[in-house]
């Protein structure tokens, strides 16, 4: 299996998933959230194409989305403006996030890995 892995290289939770990944075989094409931030097409794709609400994309807990104080005003966005955000800034989005064909994983729980892409 290929997957697209994007990640922030100093992230512990991506180092974690990474080695889960490879440890099961997975083929990881990788690509840096931060010099490559996933565009708003792409990111509209992977809402679609997954079974979260745009809030999971958001990266809760980093320093960027306290200091925006992003927590009261997704309340009053819209979708769209959501992602144009999202795309302008991959500090903002939740890592890593994992790509195929048919699934899109936001974060690392293992389970949620096993189940989905049939590890």
């Amino acid at each position: 299996m290929d997957v697209l892995f994007i990640e922030y290289p100093p992230c512990s939770t991506c180092k974690k998933a990474k080695k889960f990944l490879k440890d099961h075989g997975v083929n990881i094409k990788t690509r840096h959230i931060v010099e490559q931030t996933p565009t708003f097409k792409e990111l509209s794709s992977w809402l679609l194409k997954s079974d979260y609400d745009i809030k999971r994309f958001f990266n809760t807990s980093g320093k960027l989305y306290r200091e925006l104080n992003l927590k009261g005003k997704l309340e009053t966005m819209t979708d769209p403006e959501k992602l144009k955000l999202l795309s302008e800034n991959g500090m903002l989005i939740k890592r890593p996030l994992v790509v195929t064909e048919d699934v899109v994983l936001v974060g690392f729980k293992e389970k949620e890995y096993l189940e989905k892409l049939g590890l």
